[in-house]
């Protein structure tokens, strides 16, 4: 069995060999063929999977008969019954051997049909019954006529195909059993797999060679129609080859007498734009400026100072993608298998994204019913990502155009001041170009693409224009399958292009744009998410970039968490995979210098690498003074904690306020300030303290300008706190509007706050009531590691934000007792306004 044999390269079977005549019943073991079919009176060598060597070894041991299956779905590992074909062929193992890599190979002669009686699942591999099935072999000159024409037809098209060798034509004559000639046939042409076992399961031989006859005839219809197409291009080409030949030989000529060919049309050039220009398939208006154009350029010289602008114009309307469209995928499944790769967590944002593209799938997919107007409302939507840097916004885009197998483009709209970025320069300017927009459609090559519009919230507006305006045709469902560029001054249909934008905030979004969007919020990461994402992705990424293997850099997750949350405070994941290069950078440096084989990055190694410590594990500061309390607030990378600090001092009861606070963050103050006066007896504060004593309240990090009415109720808490002595307690964020009445008012961006508690530390947030709704969008471990209090009145806020230890500031109370009246007047403090 392990003796090497040389097997015979000829794949037909002497009917005087190995028995090829033996008629086979009963129950034999089945070997599964992939990617083929066998035939009788064959012989064929196999190669022997590791899962089936030890039948084939039990069977050259036994009587060496193997019944061969074709399976169905050829990617199946392991078929069962029901995957494989029911009729097959009995076959007789000649010879086995192994290479120098083990792999067995065997050599089969098959010796008749079988069909498949019942089929026996004990055992360690396929068993079935089987019943011999012949075939029917009719005689007399139809026979004879069939299998004359037979051979001539697959003898033309083996010599067409060039596959075979000229032994095997030659040998095609030799064969005078006609099954025998149809199964040499069925093996040797290009057939599909799922057509030769139809051949195979065909009873009658006349039958099977008609099917081949038919086969073969539309095969050679195809390889003649291939021979004169390759003909007539091998035809034009040696014609071009030939004018090219006699243009610089007419050229050299003209050049050795001296003749010049200033005063001649440039017949050539204008001739070849013509060809590109039938050849488009340009609308008729963008074909009727082109011929106009043409047909100036043809009138010209090539030395006229407008010919290169004709030239330039008339390659982009050539070469843009007027009816190029990208075949989109309706695979939903796919589609969300995709965005889970890309990114871990914002399941509500995925969730919208698989709703937007199943419309689309569904209305492109059916036509408006006759009573309907047919519009695009459902499909036309045009998504914002808005959130903090950072999120994944952009990379979302990029996936949305993998699930949807369309062509993705980017145009970054920050610090974009001027129109013409978007609609184009008109062509009476030097340089005129088209607009960002069409550049981008060009750059995609198709007229669908996915485009991305990168930080449209940084769009500006100068004497040169307003690009937010021209965004607004952009951006219309309704009028952008006309959008007209100044450079082309063509119509070119817009509306088959899936438009995203960015964002980092929407205030600075002008209202008309805004409300063509529909705003999906990308609020930012908690510790757990950013872990996991580091691990799946950045991690993987850096890797990938430095070259490094994974058996040489390996990330403990204790020094992933100790990144997180010692040495970034951010919303997104970027400064976290710029400190994860620095230390893969750091790892190189220890692998060649230092001839480390692996590197184990822990929470200690992190230390050494990245230094100190940016952030503190908890909050920044413990507050163990009266006139602090800890605000809520959002900013344009995301939620933050804000110190809302007050002082006292002696003087008439003057209001200071300092940290570039805008108008409506001033009026809060004056608003906490009122109503601590107007409620000084029942919140435990002596009235006169207001007469005597001015105020000063400051919103650290003087020069960010702050405003918002979301720190009214932490205003209030830290002039409480100082006027009664009682510092808030350090781990309460507070946020939410106040009214002269103490009624606490809801406040927006509390899934982005909630976060920035959480990071900083904090175990209770307290929030206005009726923001209840809002608590539904916040991730579970900040609901599971936060108390969130909800609150309507001051009264409430006030029991859950202090301590119940009263601090008397001695140095104040000692300083008011000295002062009389007349003191108190050279104190006088004017109100500070920072803008």
């Amino acid at each position: 069995m392990n003796k090497d044999v040389e097997m015979k390269d000829s794949n037909t079977v002497n009917p005087e060999d190995h028995g090829s005549g033996e008629e086979f019943s009963g129950k034999v073991p089945i070997l599964p063929v992939r990617n083929m079919v066998a035939f009788p009176q064959m012989q064929v060598p196999f190669m022997i999977s590791f899962k089936s060597a030890p039948m084939i070894e039990s069977v050259m041991e036994a009587d060496r008969f193997v019944g061969l299956l074709t399976v169905k779905d050829p990617e199946v590992e392991d078929p069962v019954p029901g995957q494989l074909y029911e009729i097959g062929t009995m076959a007789r193992v000649l010879h086995v051997k192994k290479n120098e890599e083990g792999v067995m190979m065997a050599l089969m002669s098959g010796l008749h049909r079988f069909k498949v009686d019942t089929w026996h699942p004990d055992g360690p591999h396929l068993t079935a019954s089987v019943n011999y099935a012949p075939e029917t072999l009719e005689t007399g000159l139809e026979m004879e006529a069939l299998q004359r024409q037979l051979v001539d037809m697959v003898k033309s098209v083996l010599k067409m195909t060039a596959k075979a060798s000229k032994e095997v034509i030659e040998s095609i004559d030799q064969i005078k059993n006609p099954l025998q000639l149809a199964y040499v046939t069925a093996l040797n042409v290009d057939i599909p797999m799922e057509k030769r076992q139809a051949i195979l399961e065909m009873d009658s031989v006349s039958e099977k060679m008609r099917e081949l006859l038919l086969h073969l005839s539309q095969e050679k219809e195809v390889l003649d129609i291939g021979r004169r197409i390759q003909s007539e291009v091998k035809e034009k080409m040696n014609k071009s080859q030939r004018d090219f030949v006699l243009r610089q030989q007419l050229k050299a000529i003209k050049e050795e007498l001296g003749e010049s060919d200033e005063n001649e049309k440039p017949g050539s050039e204008a001739d070849e734009y013509a060809q590109r220009l039938n050849a488009s398939k340009m609308p008729d208006e963008a074909r009727e400026e082109a011929t106009r154009e043409l047909e100036r350029m043809q009138n010209m010289p090539p030395q006229s100072a407008e010919y290169p602008m004709i030239k330039t114009y008339l390659d982009w309307l050539i070469d843009l993608p007027w009816q190029t469209l990208s075949e989109e995928s309706g695979d939903i499944a796919a589609a969300r298998r995709i965005l889970d790769e890309d990114h871990y967590g914002l399941e509500d944002v995925k969730s919208r994204l698989i709703e937007y593209m199943a419309v689309r799938h569904l209305v492109q997919g059916r036509q408006p019913d006759s009573t309907e107007q047919d519009d695009n409302s459902a499909t036309g939507v045009i998504l914002c990502l808005a959130g903090p840097p950072g999120v994944g916004k952009t990379s979302l885009g990029r996936s949305v155009a993998r699930a949807l197998g369309r062509e993705f483009t980017r145009m970054s709209l920050g610090g974009v001041r001027d129109e013409a970025e978007i609609r184009g320069h008109r062509r009476t300017y030097i340089g005129a170009m088209p607009g960002r927009i069409i550049q981008a459609v060009k750059r995609a090559g198709t007229r669908n693409p996915v485009f991305m519009l990168d930080e449209i919230d940084k769009v500006g507006m100068d004497w040169r224009g307003d690009p937010s305006s021209a965004l607004l045709e952009v951006l219309d469902p309704a009028q952008n399958n006309s959008f007209r560029d100044h450079y082309l001054d063509v119509d070119f249909d817009l509306s088959e292009v899936i438009f995203i934008a960015t964002a980092n905030q929407l205030d600075t979004i002008p209202g008309p744009l805004r409300d063509r969007m529909e705003i999906i919020n990308l609020d930012g990461y908690t510790a757990l998410e950013k872990l996991q994402i580091a691990k799946r992705h950045l991690v993987p990424r850096q890797l990938a970039a430095h070259r490094l293997k994974d058996e040489e850099v390996t990330f403990m997750q204790d020094a992933l968490l100790k990144i997180i949350h010692d040495y970034t405070r951010e919303a997104g994941v970027r400064n976290l995979e710029r400190h994860i290069a620095a230390i893969c950078r750091k790892g190189i440096v220890q692998l060649t210098e230092n001839g480390w084989s692996h590197v184990v990055v822990t929470e200690k190694m992190v230390r050494d690498y990245l230094k100190k410590e940016r952030f503190e594990a908890e909050q920044t500061e413990a507050i163990t003074l009266p006139g602090i309390a800890t605000g809520l607030a959002v900013t344009a990378v995301g939620g933050d904690i804000l110190y809302i600090e007050a002082t006292r001092m002696p003087g008439k009861g003057r209001l200071s306020l300092t940290g570039q606070l805008g108008d409506v963050m001033k009026e809060s103050v004056e608003i906490a300030f009122s109503y601590v006066r107007s409620k000084a007896v029942p919140l435990g504060i002596d009235p006169q303290a207001f007469e005597n004593t001015d105020v000063h309240v400051h919103v650290p990090a003087g020069a960010l300008p702050k405003d918002g009415p979301s720190a009214g109720v932490a205003m209030v808490m830290a002039l409480v706190s100082l006027f009664r002595g009682e510092p808030v307690r350090s781990d309460v964020g507070i946020t939410g509007e106040i009214t002269l009445r103490g009624r606490v008012l809801p406040v927006g961006g509390i899934k982005m706050k909630a976060l920035a508690a959480h990071r900083a530390g904090l175990k209770k947030i307290v929030l206005p009531k009726r923001n209840q709704k809002d608590l539904d969008e916040l991730p579970e471990e900040v609901v599971k590691d936060v108390e969130i209090v909800m609150v309507d009145q001051i009264d409430e806020a006030i029991a859950a934000a202090f301590t119940g230890q009263a601090v008397v500031d001695e140095t104040i109370e000692t300083e008011m007792d000295g002062l009389s009246p007349s003191h108190n007047e050279d104190c006088d403090v004017d109100l500070v306004t920072v803008v």
